[in-house]
């Protein structure tokens, strides 16, 4: 069986007693890093051998993977943060165990949007996750289509592209659009800065950000 296991986005103490329960029985443990995985599992005294399985590797390790399920192997996936294949390694090994009908399971746990959505204060009971936007190709073609999107909007970044993606968002979205920015989530210096678009690309040119980031941006209205 594989399991997708959720890793804590932040303080490792977020992890859920059932995911170390699945880290410890597993026979295989597949990480997006095999050095923060083993961070990870020696805070928790799991003594586990960890094969890596990132965007690099997973197409040509997929067949391998699943002959070890097939053998009867169970298998855990982690990423680095979060829930696999939310913006992580994940989504072609579960539809190749799909494909040939190997159970899988996907246990609930952290995934860094979710607390970004709610302490946003931006509406939350309809919403769309983009995750990370295209950096070059299409980029243009996918914030327009995004500039009438009704509901909130949640996008992941990182710290030396968030400038440039505010003032992206304020040529398509305009300066006023309500947002917030969340970043180092359930961590020490947990941050969140709210305001319209313009405040927060003022904010930020001022105090270039560190750490994983959430943008989450109001949605359109007449």
């Amino acid at each position: 069986m594989l399991y997708l296991v959720p890793t804590p986005v932040g303080n490792l103490e977020d992890i859920t007693l059932r995911a170390l329960s699945v880290l410890k029985m597993a026979d295989i443990i597949l990480a997006e890093d095999t050095r923060n995985a083993s961070v990870l599992l020696r805070h928790f005294g799991i003594d586990k051998k960890v094969y890596a399985h990132h965007q690099h590797n997973e197409h040509a390790a997929v067949t391998e993977i699943i002959r070890w399920l097939q053998e009867g192997k169970n298998i855990a996936l982690i990423s680095d943060a979060g829930t696999p294949a939310i913006s992580d390694p994940g989504f072609l090994l579960t539809r190749a165990c799909i494909e040939n009908e190997i159970d899988l399971t996907c246990l609930p746990g952290p995934t860094a949007f979710v607390p970004a959505l709610v302490m946003s204060g931006i509406p939350c009971n309809s919403f769309v996750f983009e995750g990370f936007i295209p950096v070059k190709k299409g980029r243009q073609t996918k914030l327009k289509m995004l500039s009438t999107e009704t509901r909130t909007m949640v996008f992941y970044e990182s710290p030396h592209k968030l400038i440039k993606t505010l003032e992206d968002f304020i040529s398509a979205f305009g300066d006023e659009r309500k947002a917030c920015v969340v970043r180092e989530i359930s961590k020490i210096y947990e941050e969140k800065k709210r305001g319209n678009l313009r405040e927060l690309h003022q904010y930020y040119s001022a105090h270039p950000p560190k750490g994983e980031i959430v943008i989450v941006v109001e949605g359109f209205s007449e």
